[in-house]
């Protein structure tokens, strides 16, 4: 033992006490150290621990007797974790529930495991358990998604320039829009000044045709007039030709001057400005649409992996099920359109089970999803459209009624698209005003003629129509057709849907198969093999999220639950 001089703490901190109080050790003193900051990460004398309580920054520090820090090879490591609670930062996260497989602090277990049955200390249950820490695997797991999370940081970035750059040239193209609009407004101006212009020289040539008129009579009645003053001849026969050019002037004059008094010698002129113009400009909020869409990126075909069928019958069923369509809500559970039982039903989102359903005055056909707790369906017979709310009992709660057998529905932009069955699609307000009508492409040739479904982008920039004879029709916001495709594979399609991605669902009805499309149109393989053996597809709806897609087949008491 060093005896006087300085003093060797390390010998100190071997051979006399097992550790030495921090702060005597930077004072040179030696004290053994009785109690362990686990914030500090310090031991401390009986003296100085009393300081170390009595500084206001450090109070609410962790501090534990020694006997409850391990000992060992490497000296000062805590027995309890030294990490504090992120949601509670007062607390150390010194507790485990096997349950869930997750730490946290003692408000943790108290808030969020109250229920759980294995919660545990953690030195505890690591002295009481066999447990290894695999920290080289967390690592190397960690490191791994490190590198995935500052890839995905570098394309975010990079979508960040893709879409500034984007808006610099949309910037520019309105600019250059505004520009052809001036330039237009400035034809239509120059017109206007051309046409004044013109008008007025007309009734300016008119106006000195009338005062070349009044200056020749009025040289002629004076020139006979001082011809006649000034005769002075006793030559009776000159003198009666100066009488007779007299009364002929007179009477030219006086003709000119009665037909002059049915002639306006100045004609007014006045423009009336075409405030059409302005009503439709003020009609308009932007000099165009802004729509998001899909970047240009590979599209991914759906796998199946398996499926499941699950039947989908109530008690007061009076006939075999037959779902003409279906909808994927937000939550997962899907909304069935059950035509020959006249009802709308609700599904389990895991159990597929039928939990809810709605009676409808008569045969529905598509129905579509307006909000989390509302959805809306066509019954075509009844020419109407019914919203049903899906907050507690499902019910109908409002109507809207057309002046058509309505088939095909779908929700955007806080519209509805309403289709007959043969060839026209409509756009209605969810009051009931009808908007605008979709039949015609611009050379005036009809687009549909039997239309089985409609799907509408969520910003309406896109409109899909499955029609039974022309196969899948794009339109664009205007309803002008975009792309169409009826290859082999697409015979007789019947009913459209889109998924969280953008991409479209066609069931097809004679070959029993879906087909996915890109948002444009663009055919990218199929989903669903074609089957002979099976019933027809009659609807198809996806959740991604869920990683679930749903089909039904003509006539059958069972939906097809196919994961993704």
């Amino acid at each position: 033992m060093a005896t006087g001089g300085q003093i060797n703490t390390d010998i100190l901190s071997d051979e006399i006490f097992d550790v030495l109080c921090s702060m005597c050790k930077n004072q040179g003193k030696n004290a053994e150290g009785v109690k362990y900051c686990v914030d500090c990460k310090d031991y401390f004398c009986v003296n100085c621990v009393k300081v170390h309580s009595q500084v206001p920054v450090l109070v609410g520090h962790k501090v534990l007797d020694k006997s409850q820090v391990r000992s060992g090879t490497i000296k000062g490591l805590p027995r309890v974790p030294a990490e504090r609670c992120d949601r509670h930062s007062h607390k150390h996260i010194d507790m485990y529930c096997q349950n869930h497989d997750n730490v946290g602090c003692s408000t943790c277990m108290a808030v969020d495991h109250r229920l759980c049955k294995d919660t545990f200390y953690i030195p505890e249950f690591i002295q009481n358990n066999t447990y290894k820490v695999a920290s080289r695997e967390i690592q190397s797991k960690l490191k791994t998604l490190i590198k995935t999370l500052a890839e995905q940081a570098d394309r975010f970035k990079h979508d960040k320039q893709r879409l500034l750059k984007r808006k610099a040239e949309i910037l520019s193209d309105i600019r250059k829009f505004r520009q052809e609009i001036n330039e237009y407004l400035d034809k239509l101006e120059k017109s206007s000044i051309d046409m004044i212009e013109s008008k007025v020289k007309c009734l300016e040539d008119k106006i000195e045709d009338g005062l070349k008129q009044l200056q020749a009579n009025k040289s002629r009645v004076t020139s006979a007039n001082d011809k006649l003053a000034s005769s002075k001849t006793t030559n009776q026969a000159e003198e009666f030709v100066y009488v007779k050019m007299g009364e002929n002037a007179a009477n030219v004059a006086n003709k000119y001057i009665e037909d002059a008094k049915f002639q306006s010698t100045a004609e007014d002129i006045e423009f009336q400005p075409d405030r059409t113009i302005l009503t439709q400009l003020e009609q308009k909020k932007t000099l165009g649409i802004l729509s998001e869409k899909p970047t240009k990126t590979a599209a991914n075909l759906f796998q199946i992996k398996g499926n499941q069928s699950y039947n989908i019958k109530v008690k007061s069923d009076k006939n075999n099920c037959y779902i003409t369509s279906a909808c994927c809500m937000d939550d997962g559970t899907i909304i069935l359109a059950d035509n020959k039982n006249k009802k709308l039903k609700r599904l389990h989102s895991y159990n597929y089970t039928v939990t809810d359903y709605c009676d409808l005055p008569g045969y529905s056909h598509q129905v579509c999803m307006i909000n989390n707790t509302e959805v809306a369906v066509t019954v075509p017979l009844q020419k109407e459209v019914y919203f049903v709310s899906l907050q507690r009992q499902m019910k109908t709660t409002n109507k809207i009624s057309t002046d058509f057998e309505c088939y095909g529905l779908a929700y955007a932009n806080n519209n509805l698209y309403i289709s007959n069955n043969s060839t026209s699609v409509y756009v209605y307000t969810l009051s009931g005003r009808k908007l605008n009508q979709i039949s015609k492409d611009l050379s005036g040739r009809k687009m549909f003629s039997n239309i089985c479904s409609l799907a509408v982008s969520q910003n309406a920039t896109r409109i899909y129509v499955a029609d039974y004879n022309n196969g899948l029709i794009v339109l664009d916001h205007n309803g002008q057709v975009i792309t169409s495709f009826n290859g082999e594979q697409l015979k007789c399609a019947y009913f459209c849907s889109l998924t969280e991605a953008g991409s479209v669902l066609v069931s097809v009805n004679n070959s029993n198969n879906v087909l996915q499309f890109t948002c444009d149109g663009e055919l990218i393989g199929e989903v669903i093999k074609a089957d002979s053996r099976k019933g027809q597809i009659r609807s198809v709806c996806c959740n991604q999220r869920m990683t679930k897609m749903c089909i039904s087949r003509q006539g059958n008491d069972n939906i097809e639950v196919y994961d993704i």
